[in-house]
């Protein structure tokens, strides 16, 4: 495997404010700088101005991968078109291009081939990463099976991968319905069940003994399939994620969780026209036009009623496996009084372990980016005891 670009786990934080501009914005430029680099820090803080508008900021990533690529620095360069690609209209002509350079060049840095998986009608990539360090007669520490979340490739998370393998752990990782490849190439959208893909991919793979890690609302996605799937031993939520709804609707109208399921089952007419008003934002407005996509669905309303499924309510019960809760103290997306109800819910579960990251930590905001290093050696260290367990 080539390990070059693959994440420093003991790096010094990039810090949660690093970047001088609107909430939503600065998290997703620390996300794809803490792929790059810290010099990707200085980069965008270098822009002037600053853009204000998702079009301004497709413009300015697209001016930075000329720059890094001119420069000779391709593997800046594919990040920061990704990163320009992820404020682009669905319709934008030059999403799947970029898409196509992006997943080429992980694969080849990475030295990664997928395997196909059959589920349900589509097709799921999936990446085995074998345990690295080890001696000839060395079994992996662990099984990690991995998947993201609503807008995230999978290909993005090989450097960080990559890092838990050097770690002497074995990683599958995947896309599932309404994810990466299967949502962008064959437009298959999210499904409710997560519990069928994960039991395609520990099929296809012969695993029985694993830990299932969900980022972003892949933590909500992995509570649903540790309920149904006894082979997961081990479930890690980064972040928790007890209610997509309730996380959709704060970014939309911040009401109480009640009051959004309720505006949720009004008349469609009436969702749509208030979901208008709110859409003049261009964040707002993307984050629906992108959740229409993901879901397979026609209208915002339609939408919000889907993300009225996605929650753990009845299937928090069922889960059996021990449960790693993370959380930032400051997340723009996921209210913390999720952490608290989701874990109060585990009543089945072997052990709820919960961890509240802070800005001190500098990784406070939501899946812990700024500090992607401390959150990974958290999950490891939580879970070295437990293999040892009978």
């Amino acid at each position: 495997m080539n390990t070059s670009h693959a994440f420093d786990l003991d790096a010094p934080p990039l810090g949660a404010h690093a970047l001088p501009s609107e909430t939503d914005q600065a998290f997703q430029a620390l996300r794809w700088a803490e792929l790059i680099g810290p010099h990707a820090i200085d980069e965008i803080s270098a822009l002037s101005p600053l853009p204000r508008t998702n079009a301004g900021w497709v413009g300015a990533y697209l001016h930075l991968a000329r720059g890094a690529r001119t420069a000779g620095r391709d593997f800046d360069a594919v990040v920061y078109e990704r990163a320009a690609q992820f404020f682009m209209s669905g319709g934008d002509p030059r999403r799947f291009p970029i898409r196509e350079r992006f997943v080429d060049f992980m694969r080849q840095r990475f030295s990664l081939d997928p395997v196909d998986i059959p589920c349900d009608g589509a097709v799921l990539p999936a990446y085995d990463l074998p345990a690295l360090r080890l001696g000839p007669s060395e079994e992996p520490r662990s099984t990690w099976v991995v998947c993201g979340g609503f807008d995230s490739y999978i290909e993005e998370w090989f450097p960080l991968l990559d890092a838990v393998a050097r770690r002497g752990h074995r990683v599958i990782a995947f896309d599932g319905p309404g994810q990466g490849g299967v949502l962008e190439e064959q437009g298959v959208p999210l499904v409710a069940g997560w519990e069928r893909p994960v039991s395609a991919v520990l099929d296809h793979f012969g695993l029985n003994n694993v830990t299932l890690v969900g980022l972003s609302l892949g933590g909500e996605l992995v509570i649903r399939a540790a309920a149904f799937e006894t082979r997961v031993k081990r479930v890690v939520a980064w972040d928790v994620m007890d209610d997509f709804l309730d996380v959709l609707m704060r970014q939309v109208a911040p009401v109480p969780p009640h009051m959004g399921r309720a505006f949720s089952r009004l008349p469609s007419v009436l969702v749509d026209r208030l979901l208008a008003l709110a859409s003049r934002r261009s964040v707002i407005q993307w984050g629906l036009e992108q959740g229409m996509r993901v879901t397979g669905t026609r209208s915002p309303a339609q939408f919000l009623r889907f993300a009225g499924r996605l929650h753990t309510r009845e299937a928090s019960p069922g889960v059996r496996a021990d449960v790693l809760l993370l959380a930032g103290a400051e997340d723009h997306y996921v209210p913390l009084s999720q952490l608290t109800r989701q874990a109060d819910s585990l009543t089945g579960a072997r052990s709820v372990t919960t961890r509240v990251f802070t800005e001190a930590e500098g990784c406070a905001s939501h899946c812990q980016v700024g500090n992607l290093g401390l959150a990974v050696r958290t999950i490891l260290a939580w879970e070295e005891p437990l293999l040892h367990r009978d």
